[in-house]
């Protein structure tokens, strides 16, 4: 039914050093603002989401942070329904869950630019997002890509010394679907970036999904957001890899 985990590792493009340790990626430009998904907006839909970026702030004040999940929804569970498996897998590595329901790479790079980095030096950032970003014909496949990759920019000039794990969009609805094919091609985009060093890229998809490419409600009841279960899957299967890049 799954298959292995693995870590897609990909040299692709040539890195410029500067005295502070930041790298650019030059062969994957991305212009802030060029399109929605790159443009770094506030949200003003939800009378939680603002209180919410507060109470980030307070978390990472003391600078005691050593691993952030940023991403939308999917992410925000793991204070719900993966409460439970975050306490196992990552209150002891001092985390700081950057998940925000609803979110879009766009609001993701807003949160990035007040104030939720600052301050701390984590030894890893995990991203998921996108998923949000692919509802309707809101954003292409390249702008989703394009999102992502200006959000490892952002982590990668402010937090020189941080590596990256970037997570493969993960799968929704029931089968296979224009939308999941676009989520995927986004991740496929993105992965570009990753060189082994600092940015790094996989795939656990396969391990929500059967043999058919169908995913469970077993896994995820309303096919988009893990229970419990889902989330015991989500951190088993980056669990080698979180390990290996936190240096334990």
């Amino acid at each position: 039914m799954k298959k292995t985990a693995f870590l897609t590792l990909i040299i692709s493009f040539s890195i410029l050093l500067t005295g502070c340790s930041c790298e650019k990626v030059s062969k994957y430009p991305v212009e802030i603002g060029s399109h929605s998904a790159v443009t770094p907006v506030a949200r003003s839909d939800r009378d939680w989401w603002m209180p919410r970026h507060e109470g980030v702030l307070e978390q990472v004040k003391d600078g005691n942070v050593d691993l952030i999940m940023i991403g939308d929804s999917i992410t925000h569970g793991w204070d719900g329904k993966g409460k439970d498996v975050w306490q196992q897998y990552y209150a002891p590595r001092n985390a700081v869950n950057m998940g925000f329901s609803g979110d879009r790479t766009q609001h993701v790079l807003w949160r990035l630019e007040n104030g939720e980095i600052d301050g701390i030096d984590p030894k890893l950032a995990v991203i998921m997002i996108g998923t949000n970003n692919s509802n309707w014909q809101d954003n292409t496949a390249q702008e989703i890509a394009d999102g992502i990759v200006a959000i490892c920019k952002k982590l990668r000039a402010d937090l020189p010394q941080t590596k990256i794990l970037i997570l493969a969009i993960f799968p929704r609805g029931e089968g296979p679907s224009a939308q999941r094919e676009k989520n995927q091609l986004a991740s496929e985009m993105a992965s570009k970036i990753a060189d082994g060093k600092w940015i790094y890229y996989l795939d656990i998809n396969d391990e929500f999904l059967d043999e058919n490419e169908i995913l469970s409600k077993d896994i995820m009841p309303d096919l988009l957001h893990p229970n419990e279960n889902g989330y015991k899957i989500w951190a088993e299967a980056i669990e080698p890899t979180v390990k290996k890049l936190m240096g334990e």
